[in-house]
């Protein structure tokens, strides 16, 4: 067993009033029409993947199975002007106008319901609450468990069921506030964070780092050869996967890619945008509860080596509410300083087991 570290989970109940049904009524006009069209086409009904039940699931695992060393704290809400660092003044204005409504906001079927903006803020603003935790030293490192996502929304478009970019608005607040002039974001989220890199584009300061399913899975950005532009060039870091890569990819990424990167960055601050749909039940790629812990362990050792380990983690996506709980318990128990073991590939344990006990069973029989 390593050391134990504190780690302080951040979690506001108002984010679970966020809660569209695509069975209710939403505002009139071409984009619901458009939406309504798409649903119809469907030979299932359709339910609104990112709901509440996400976060309850991961807060009763906890609850069940508490982990030395962690605790929770209460969130708090982001301000215009905080957002208003990675999102315009009119994309804010839209988002505000929408506060107690039930709207579609774009094709990817992103839709709000009546306490959808202050879940929203809400989840921004506990990302914040992290930060300043960490970079403060009141606790080693920080979760925030937070819904709506955030890596999809871009600075004028909320996209791919997020509102508000809660990493990177979590980024800006600790370089504007909290003297952190270099801030390293760790996407590890199946889906590729465009909004993030949208944001952090053309920015020298902050590095992004994003493995992801290639395109032309959703949302079908994050080439390899996306490196950023200008004064950036070089601070977006992108790997691509094939669907069916796990464990021992995604570790060699960050050891052989990660690593080097942020030695170079030598960055002031780690966050991580931690979605877990990167797990097989999630059926996009195939990282395991392990691997996901062991991702985590790199993670901290680079916050120790650059940052003092100033490390804080926002909750991203995973729909199948046993391994987004399970995935963020192992990454909880991880910070916390539980023992990494190494990931397997998926199987060769038991194939070991099984030659062991059928060991001899077809040998000729030399008796006679």
């Amino acid at each position: 067993m390593s050391q134990q570290r504190d780690v302080t989970v951040f979690y506001d109940e108002r984010v679970l009033a966020h809660h569209p049904d695509t069975n209710m009524d939403f505002l009139p006009g071409r984009l619901d029409k458009r939406v309504r069209s798409i649903l119809s086409g469907l030979n299932v009904q359709w339910k609104y993947p990112e709901h509440p039940g996400r976060i309850t699931a991961i807060m009763d695992l906890l609850a069940r199975e508490p982990i030395p060393g962690v605790r929770i704290e209460p969130g708090k809400a982001a301000t215009p002007d905080q957002l208003r660092r990675v999102h315009t003044t009119s994309f804010l204005d839209d988002i505000f106008s929408l506060r107690d409504e039930s709207a579609w906001l774009d094709v990817d079927t992103t839709a709000v319901s009546p306490g959808s903006v202050e879940a929203a803020e809400v989840a921004a603003g506990t990302a914040i609450a992290a930060v300043e935790a960490v970079v403060e030293g009141r606790t080693n490192s920080a979760f925030a468990m937070v819904r709506p996502p955030g890596h999809h929304a871009e600075p004028v478009r909320a996209r791919g069921f997020c509102l508000f970019n809660n990493v990177a608005v979590a980024a800006a607040h600790a370089q504007a506030e909290l003297g952190c002039e270099r801030v390293l974001i760790v996407d590890w989220d199946a889906h590729h964070g465009n909004g993030t890199q949208d944001i952090f584009w053309a920015d020298p300061d902050t590095m992004f780092f994003d493995i992801h399913r290639a395109a032309p899975f959703y949302p079908g950005s994050g080439a390899l050869t996306d490196v950023g532009a200008g004064l950036g060039e070089g601070t977006t870091i992108n790997v691509p996967m094939p669907g069916g890569a796990g464990d021992v990819a995604y570790l060699k990424a960050l050891r052989e890619i990660l690593v080097p990167a942020a030695d170079y960055f030598k960055p002031d601050l780690v966050l991580v945008s931690a979605g877990f749909d990167a797990h097989w039940y999630d059926l996009a790629l195939n990282v395991s509860y392990e691997g996901f812990a062991a991702m985590t362990g790199i993670v901290q050792e680079i916050a120790d080596k650059h940052c003092n380990g100033r490390l804080a983690m926002v909750l991203e996506g995973g729909y199948n509410t046993e391994s987004l709980s399970h995935g963020v318990h192992a990454v909880l128990r991880a910070l916390a300083g539980g023992t990494l073991a190494e990931p397997r590939v998926c199987g060769m344990e038991e194939v070991d087991a099984a030659i062991d006990f059928h060991k001899g069973a077809f040998e000729p029989d030399n008796t006679d």
